[in-house]
């Protein structure tokens, strides 16, 4: 056996071990979760600038951006929202430069994030770290269903856990 088939074999293992000690003490392996939210409560952005494009139907908030919608919360360096020019109303966020998203129970960060307020839809893509108490999870893109609280994390994706721990989480 080849050393990378073994140490691709062990992690494996040891995920699998992690995931069956999370059941038995009665967590369970969901990601995303934290993350259903209601798409029609309000949105409150803060940021140290902003620039609106009645043509285009876009505000550019930017500088220390902050959006907050019920226990959600969004940083990021820049974000670009679209709204509709009939009714006013936020139809998609997005947010770039050092971006991320925080509930009560799970944290992510990533390079982008894209979140389509009416269909209750949050993409995060570029290097995204999704973290809850009991460990961690990465990839390259995170597809999350608001409504739903459900979440699926595609793209070189690698977690850790420790057996007979159960808090704090652990970075990959």
């Amino acid at each position: 056996m080849t050393r990378p088939l073994r140490l691709a074999l062990t992690a494996a293992m040891i995920a699998l071990a992690g995931m069956a000690l999370a059941q038995e003490s009665g967590q369970e392996m969901k990601i995303g979760t934290g993350f259903k939210q209601d798409p029609n409560l309000p949105v409150e952005i803060t940021a140290n600038e902003l620039t609106v494009d009645q043509t285009a139907s876009t505000a550019t908030f930017t500088g220390s951006v902050l959006a907050v919608q019920g226990d959600l919360r969004l940083t990021a360096d820049e974000a670009l929202v679209e709204y509709s020019q009939e009714t006013n109303a936020m139809t998609r966020l997005t947010a770039t430069g050092s971006v991320v998203v925080t509930t009560p129970t799970e944290a992510a960060e990533a390079a982008r994030a894209v979140y389509d307020i009416a269909g209750g839809k949050l993409v995060m893509e570029g290097g995204v770290l999704l973290t809850q108490g009991f460990g961690a999870v990465s990839g390259e893109k995170l597809d999350v269903d608001m409504a739903a609280g459900t979440a699926r994390m595609s793209g070189k994706v690698r977690t850790v856990f420790k057996p007979g721990e159960t808090g704090g989480a652990t970075q990959p």
